[in-house]
């Protein structure tokens, strides 16, 4: 099935707009962007970025999914770097971003996580999570009684790259 062009659109945005903040800015900080040289080279490396971030992003809607998985990896180890394991605010997992990187590579760090952050990366409720865990759609994990992440990712993988449909409530 052919994604979502809305949903593709927007994490094309959030990936430039993270990248540009993340990593441009500062380089315009550290190397001076009011050299003339300096402003002609941040603003083709904004250009660059505008044409990477719809690249990444028709990948991460793409039907290979271990370059998927690969590129969501990427995207957040150099995004987020830190020695401690990935772990965003539940929030995060509502960005477009977030939910790319739920439905093609599940969480980068976790084999469990509590059932906020299920619901936050299901795009569902608490209560909703909980619906399927009673009803064996998501596996418990033994050591906590969260949810194993590996059963979120396949029931994302499963709903091929149609959007969540959130249900949650702010």
């Amino acid at each position: 099935m052919e994604p979502w062009p809305d949903e593709r659109r927007a994490l094309a945005e959030d990936l430039r707009r993270i990248v540009g903040s993340r990593v441009l800015d500062p380089l315009d900080i550290l190397l001076g962007a009011d050299d003339p040289f300096g402003a002609s080279e941040s603003e083709r490396l904004r250009e660059r970025l505008e044409a990477r971030s719809r690249a990444w992003a028709d990948v991460l809607f793409g039907q290979d999914d271990q370059k998927a998985a690969y590129l969501a990896i990427r995207l957040v180890s150099a995004l987020y770097p830190s020695d401690a394991p990935f772990d965003p605010p539940v929030g995060w997992w509502s960005t477009p971003l977030g939910r790319a990187v739920a439905r093609r590579a599940g969480h980068p760090s976790a084999s469990a996580v509590p059932v906020s952050v299920a619901a936050a990366m299901l795009g569902i409720t608490r209560q909703g999570v909980h619906d399927l865990l009673r009803r064996r759609k998501l596996d418990r994990a033994a050591s906590d009684g969260g949810v194993t992440t590996s059963s979120i990712h396949a029931r994302l993988s499963s709903r091929g790259d149609q959007p969540a449909i959130t249900t949650r409530r702010p």
